[in-house]
């Protein structure tokens, strides 16, 4: 990831003037301006780790740290009371950055956590996790990460990257038929993956008739999955959706399919338990 990235960038910068604002009253007040320190964040349970390179960006913002170091890197599993990282400067900007730095972490090594359980669900079956755009306004690309980071597959970024004709589109255009013909008829950028959903089999046998390459089936048991799966036998790439719970992924993991999305990667993941804990330096 290039955490350099301007929306990342402009991400940090916008959660250090949120949470900052005019200034920290109560570290200008409490903590002398010369006053050195040392901080480590500190895994209070297990986890997949996310967003810890984000601290540099955060300190380089603040200014006032003379070392910053990554013990345990994003997609590296830390155990209760491993160090993640460790800093070094004025004591007043370590406080400063304390939440926001926390937040990213335990927001993002979240996401990273509960995608591996989903990954690991289904390894050994040569199907792949898929996230989905369920993400928070303004931090996709960063929860994106933290997904990839616990071994699942970014699906599309955004609107533009991928087409995924859905059953409000094929509704709008006439039928299934008439929104993949538009879709050709319109002109696809080389590399862009066209996917259409279906939900009947009339639906399938029609996608399959013109022509589509990528199949998103939603809301099918993991019998019903079997029986599509075998029905389309390898004419385009298949994928599962619609309410997928980590107790029944590998039943519909093995049902064949190329991929299953999961929406609650992004949109129900907590927060893991990261702490903060400051040494002051001898002057």
């Amino acid at each position: 990831m290039n955490i350099r990235h301007p929306e990342i960038v402009d991400a940090v910068k916008r959660a250090l003037a949120e949470d900052i604002g005019t200034g920290d009253i109560t570290t200008n007040a409490t903590v002398d301006t010369a006053q050195k320190a040392t901080g480590r964040f500190i895994a209070r349970q297990p986890m997949t780790v996310c967003g810890v390179e984000l601290l540099e960006l955060v300190y380089e913002e603040l200014g006032g740290v003379d070392f910053f170091g990554v013990h345990i890197a994003s997609g590296q599993r830390a155990e209760d009371g491993d160090v993640i990282a460790t800093v070094r400067g004025k004591a007043r900007t370590l406080l400063t950055a304390e939440r926001v730095a926390l937040n990213f972490q335990q927001r993002l090594s979240g996401i990273a956590t509960l995608t591996r359980r989903h990954t690991d669900a289904v390894a050994g079956t040569g199907c792949q996790i898929l996230d989905t755009r369920k993400t928070t306004p303004g931090l996709r690309r960063l929860e994106k990460w933290a997904t990839q980071s616990g071994g699942a597959t970014n699906h599309r970024l955004g609107l533009f990257d991928a087409i995924l004709i859905k059953n409000n589109h094929i509704t709008a255009a006439g039928g299934v038929r008439q929104a993949l013909e538009r879709v050709m008829a319109a002109g696809v950028p080389e590399g862009v993956r066209i996917e259409i959903e279906v939900r009947t089999r009339l639906e399938l046998e029609e996608a399959l008739t013109f022509g589509a390459q990528h199949l998103l089936l939603d809301n099918l048991t993991p019998p019903e999955a079997a029986e599509w799966v075998r029905f389309i036998n390898k004419r385009a790439t298949t994928e599962l959706s619609g309410g997928m719970k980590l107790e029944t992924l590998r039943d519909y993991a093995t049902a064949g399919a190329d991929y299953i999305s999961v929406g609650a990667l992004t949109h129900s993941a907590v927060a893991v338990d990261i702490n903060f804990r400051v040494a002051l330096e001898s002057a």
